[in-house]
């Protein structure tokens, strides 16, 4: 029986194959506040700015293409029962080839309801006011706005708890809810945190290996060091 590998990964993994990642120091996202963006009340105040705002994140997201980290993880489904936990947007793992991804804040190329969630459409071309579900409601990303639901946060509590190793890629560690999936091991099963400049430390958690190195190179070496056998 394969062993059951769980991976977090975050925007470092993406910003390799060049997606800007959600938001500078300074709190903005593409010169914008994030909560004129990202949340339900952003969208109510100024629907279509939210449209343009996420039509260009998804042409920039068709312009790229996976990194080797990408690869590299969809590649170990021939070694490990592999499920990856995703706090990004993009396509990218799937892409390379990941069968079993997670994303907990929704996909950039899908799309719902504003009347129903659950009436949810893959797209691939731009978002316009007027362009509405079956029901006839406008349409909207398929985000995780600020201040609103993670539905998919049971089904990443229920699947870290069964890891038999945690991998964490490219992620502060600092979003909730996703930063607390940590919470939910086993006792004393192996973590590896890639990231160059890691926020936590090495007596965070026990069995804690920290590997400061961008995505590509990091899980290189985790593979090469400690998943080869």
């Amino acid at each position: 029986m394969l062993k059951k590998l769980v991976v977090l990964t975050g925007a470092g993994i993406s910003a390799e194959s060049g997606i800007k990642t959600f938001r500078d120091a300074d709190g903005l996202w593409e010169g914008h506040d994030v909560m004129e963006v990202a949340s339900p009340q952003g969208f109510a105040n100024n629907p279509e700015l939210v449209l343009d705002f996420y039509n260009q994140r998804r042409r920039q997201l068709l312009d790229v293409k996976p990194n080797n980290a990408h690869t590299a993880l969809a590649d170990l489904e021939s070694l490990f029962d592999i499920t990856i936990v995703t706090q990004n947007v993009d396509d990218l793992h799937e892409r390379a080839g990941s069968t079993d991804v997670l994303h907990l804040h929704g996909e950039l190329l899908k799309v719902r309801s504003t009347f129903n969630p659950s009436l949810v459409y893959n797209r691939t071309k731009d978002i316009n006011l007027g362009d509405k579900c079956e029901k006839g409601s406008q349409l909207r990303p398929h985000i995780v706005w600020f201040g609103e639901e993670v539905p998919m946060l049971e089904k990443a509590i229920e699947t870290t708890a069964m890891a038999d190793i945690l991998i964490i890629i490219g992620t502060s560690m600092q979003v909730y809810p996703a930063a607390g999936l940590v919470n939910y091991i086993k006792p004393n099963i192996p973590i590896y945190f890639i990231d160059p400049k890691p926020s936590i430390s090495q007596h965070s958690f026990i069995n804690l290996t920290i590997i400061p190195e961008n995505a590509t190179i990091g899980v290189s070496l985790l593979i090469k060091n400690y998943l080869n056998g």
